[in-house]
Formats: C-alpha cells, structure tokens, sequence
C-alpha cells in the first residue's frame, strides 16, 4: 500500500452498492471508520430480539475489522442506534459483553427508524491501528 493511501473494504453486502458505500475506511493515520451495521446476514434480516440483533450488527463490524487486521480490542468509539428506549437495557448488555474489557467511547442515540422495519439496531465502530499507519 502506497504511504498515504485510504483503504476501502466492500463486503458485498447489497445495499452497499446500491447507495455507494464501504463497509469499513482506514485512514493512513491509522484510523478505522466502520458503517452502520445492521442484523443482516448474506443479504437477509435475521430477525430477533435487540440482544441478538446488536451481537449480529457488532459481528458486521468486526468483519469489516478483520479484512482490515483489526479486531474488538482495536475499537475506540461505537455507536448504537435504536428504535425503542425500551431495548437500552438489551442493547447495552450486548455491548458490554463484546466490549467491557475494551472500554470504547460509547453513544446510544433513539431513532425514528431504519430502513426495513423489523431492524431494531444499527451500530458503527472506529478503531485505530497502534502503529499510527495502514497495513501494507
């Protein structure tokens, strides 16, 4: 990788080409941005409670992570996004069990909604590699 570079990773997943996006971006600072993540899975909502939605969501992100080198341990700040503020307790109790040992900056925000209605969460990570640069 060129000194400088952004990197891109596009997972397939079908809105990202519809609407022109990446998965995840990092930075040649070291930084990692990660997109809204959803409880989708090979192009399908698996459906659930805010507690499974939210570990699939996370597991969306680590993906992205992962195509990166980075993993949990390497997130600085996440985001929750939910429908209800009835599903705080489950939303975060998911978070907790991902990143309790972490301790990433954290915002939990209600929304009025997603773009299909059986989605309850969205998430969205950053991270940073250490080492201050992109991988090569």
């Amino acid at each position: 990788m060129t000194a400088g570079a952004v990197r891109k990773v596009v997972t397939g997943a079908p809105w990202e080409e519809q609407f022109g996006y990446s998965r995840a971006v990092e930075l040649p600072n070291g930084l990692v941005l990660v997109a809204g993540c959803t409880s989708v899975v090979n192009g399908q909502i698996v459906e659930g409670g805010p507690y499974e939605q939210a570990l699939n969501a996370f597991r969306a992100a680590f993906a992205g992570l992962e195509q990166l080198g980075l993993g949990p341990a390497d997130v600085v700040r996440t985001r929750m996004y939910l429908t209800h503020a009835r599903d705080v307790e489950e939303v975060g109790r998911a978070h907790k069990e991902l990143f309790d040992a972490v301790r990433p900056a954290s915002s939990m925000l209600i929304v009025s909604g997603f773009v299909d209605s059986r989605l309850l969460v969205e998430v969205e990570a950053e991270a940073y590699r250490t080492n201050g640069g992109a991988a090569s």
